[in-house]
């Protein structure tokens, strides 16, 4: 980024094209017995209820990533007194961070293949694919990642200057190479020839 040493930071969460990661663990604080419940079990949610979730975390079992509240029970969860347990580890649901939902279907499906990302020095990095993905899958991706990161950046545009300065694409291990240059050529393979799998 092209950007002030102190200003404020770009953060945010993003459900790419096609999902890196799909094997978070997602616990839903929500009214038991209720279509909620029903909803968050359907969208893959591995802890779903009130008094049970609650249980289960003072007791120390914390056997999942992201934790949803749904509206209803905000009410049940903040007199269960959680905050010390789940806030220090990064895991308390609240408005702010958008894990207080009136929907936690959908809420459950774009945080299963979502990623989160925050600029640090300058820099936001972001996992955008996988070994097996297709060159078109890779740029769709790419592609919605910088949008987003664009958008981000508009939405601060009255506090600080901010602007994308060059975007690197880098494996693991391997050196990055950046992808403002021309690497495309007459005599370049066509892409899907470039497909590993």
């Amino acid at each position: 980024m092209r950007t002030q040493k102190s200003g404020p930071v770009v953060r945010n969460r993003l459900r790419l094209p096609h999902p890196v990661d799909t094997s978070l663990r997602i616990c839903v604080i929500c009214p038991p017995g209720s279509k909620h419940e029903k909803a968050a079990r359907a969208a893959g949610a591995v802890l779903v209820g009130e008094e049970e979730v609650f249980e289960a975390v003072k007791a120390g079992k914390i056997e999942f990533e992201r934790c949803i509240c749904q509206q209803d029970s905000l009410q049940a969860l903040n007199k269960a007194g959680l905050g010390r347990i789940l806030g220090p580890r990064g895991l308390m649901p609240s408005a702010k961070v958008g894990t207080v939902v009136k929907d936690v279907g959908t809420a459950v499906r774009d945080m299963a293949g979502g990623s989160e990302y925050r600029e640090r020095v300058g820099v936001v990095r972001m996992a955008v694919g996988q070994l097996g993905f297709t060159p078109e899958e890779m740029q769709r991706n790419v592609r919605a990642f910088l949008e987003s990161v664009r958008r981000d950046c508009a939405a601060l545009s009255d506090r600080a200057v901010k602007e994308v300065h060059e975007v690197v694409l880098s494996s693991t291990n391997a050196p990055g190479f950046s992808l403002s240059g021309d690497f495309r050529g007459p005599d370049s393979l066509p892409t899907g020839a470039l497909s590993t799998l």
